[in-house]
């Protein structure tokens, strides 16, 4: 299982395989034609509560972390989890994209993280 990240403003690549969407808003200033975009699901995206307390503050990572994997394991997340289960079983690569600027410290790393340690 490859999962890459990728900013939405990086172009994409044939090897990136499915480009999928993790942000609940639209990056600002990318069109939708140019960004390549297989999948946009919403459900994995961190509450608009948590997103904003977060703020992409390092120093808040490791509370950011065990709150996102918190929802990420609430019901609201469920629908969204397995169509990615289901993009994994059907492809050798996905791409996680991403709109932050911090490429170390986002949803999009901690999704990661969260699937390949097998916990969903």
């Amino acid at each position: 299982m490859d999962i890459r990240l990728k900013r939405a403003y990086e172009e994409a690549a044939r090897s990136d395989g499915p480009r999928v969407l993790v942000d609940r808003i639209w990056p600002r200033g990318v069109a939708k034609d140019d960004a390549d975009i297989a999948h946009w699901l919403k459900g994995l995206a961190p509450s608009t509560e948590l997103r904003k307390w977060f703020a992409h503050d390092p120093d808040k990572w490791p509370e950011f972390r065990e709150r996102y994997l918190e929802e990420l394991k609430s019901a609201d997340a469920s629908e969204a989890l397995d169509a990615l289960k289901k993009l994994l079983e059907e492809h050798n690569r996905i791409t996680l994209v991403f709109a932050a600027k911090d490429t170390e410290h986002n949803n999009a790393v901690a999704l990661r993280d969260f699937v390949l340690n097998g916990q969903f």
